[in-house]
């Protein structure tokens, strides 16, 4: 991307400090901002009333975007919360604004095309795939393996429920490695 388009953008977009536990985006809510974590986790979740818990749907670590796809896409309410899991700092853009800039440069518009649709697409279509394809213990390794410094920062009840399993199946997965390697 040239250097203008991407001043161009930044000078659309607000840098934003969130506090830890602080609230990005409440369920229900209808707006349509994307936020580029810079520093820091933001973590999705749903609250099950059956279960009376909060269940983390998907981390979004640096250098990731997070964005109430129900609202940008479908023009639905937000499924889910966002919330900041330590002090985080982002980027923020409304999508209309975005959408606005990238008509009037060639460069923001492959950016909107390949970052921001292709990559939640590709994403949503990995996590299905990987409940089809992989054992709960492959679901594991390749998570750590793309989120190597994730599994230290976030509490293991979240990882369990990004990888569809409980905490205590995490913490067996995680013995059978570290016998494996022993």
């Amino acid at each position: 991307m040239k250097i203008r388009s991407l001043i161009s953008l930044l000078r659309h977009s607000s840098a934003k400090s969130v506090k830890k536990k602080e609230v990005v985006i409440p369920k229900g809510a209808t707006n349509k901002d994307i936020f580029f974590v810079r520093k820091g986790i933001v973590r999705s979740f749903y609250y099950d009333e059956e279960k009376l818990e909060e269940i983390t749907f998907q981390l979004y670590p640096e250098h990731k975007p997070v964005l109430n796809i129900h609202s940008i896409l479908f023009n639905e309410p937000s499924r889910f919360t966002y919330q900041a899991l330590e002090d985080t700092k982002v980027y923020q853009i409304n999508y209309d604004a975005l959408l606005e800039l990238t008509s009037q440069n060639r460069d923001l518009l492959e950016l909107n095309r390949r970052f921001f649709a292709r990559n939640a697409m590709r994403q949503a279509v990995l996590r299905v795939e990987s409940f089809v394809f992989m054992s709960p213990e492959e679901r594991y390794l390749k998570y750590v393996s793309d989120y190597p410094n994730l599994v230290n920062r976030v509490p293991d009840k979240y990882i369990a429920n990004v990888l569809g399993i409980t905490p205590v199946s995490l913490s067996r997965i995680r013995m059978r490695i570290a016998a494996k390697k022993q």
